[in-house]
């Protein structure tokens, strides 16, 4: 397997980041799924110039019930949780860490139809305060196979009025095929938030553990 080199330039790799979406370019990010610092389980996160723009580190042996993805200072920016006492596979994102007072953003399911579809999984925002509906906002579905690292992930839009909208807001495809499937490139469209897109990453990864 080839090596990776990754240099944790933090200020570049922000800068770096922050250029393209300015610019309205889309960002391409490496994932490498390894731990940067423990040579264990977890993600590696770095833009074309090889600067760590994000990390995971996960220390439990089995799949762990909390992951929290964090950047290159290790500030945390969003948390992923299994739900407990959930009938259907449900899992919870958080901003931060997760700790109370956090506010919940989405809870993602995983699609267990026996259908034949390309759909993996659903991103729900909240429910709304008085229980009878989502809150408005954006829902995401994400499709395509994570076992061979070729997804498509996709923002819907509903109106009222019956229409609605769907784009592609990021994509997971293979590097070169000498590295195997724990390098692949994580590749953000211009307006969508890169860490929203490997937290979707991150539930593919646990939910094809669990």
């Amino acid at each position: 397997m080839n090596k990776i080199k990754v240099h944790p330039n933090v200020a570049a790799a922000s800068l770096a980041v922050s250029a393209a979406e300015e610019k309205g370019e889309a960002v391409s990010l490496t994932v490498w799924r390894r731990s940067l610092l423990f040579n264990g389980k977890g993600f590696t996160v770095f833009d074309t110039n090889g600067n760590l723009v994000f990390r995971v580190e996960t220390y439990s042996r089995g799949s762990p019930r909390e992951v929290v993805l964090m950047d290159a200072h290790g500030l945390a920016l969003l948390t992923v949780r299994r739900k407990k006492l959930s009938l259907a596979e449900e899992w919870l994102v958080y901003d931060g860490d997760g700790d109370e007072p956090a506010p919940r953003r989405f809870t993602a399911r995983r699609n267990r139809s026996l259908l034949r579809t390309k759909s993996l999984a659903r991103l729900s925002p909240p429910r709304s305060l008085d229980g009878t509906g989502d809150a408005p906002g954006c829902r995401y579905d994400v499709e395509g196979s994570y076992a061979g690292r070729s997804l498509d992930m996709f923002a819907c839009t509903s109106w009222a009025s019956g229409g609605n909208q769907r784009r592609r807001v990021a994509t997971v495809c293979r590097k070169e095929a000498a590295v195997g499937l724990d390098v692949f490139r994580l590749i953000v469209e211009p307006d969508f938030e890169p860490a929203l897109a490997m937290a979707m990453v991150i539930l593919l990864d646990q939910m094809n553990a669990s």
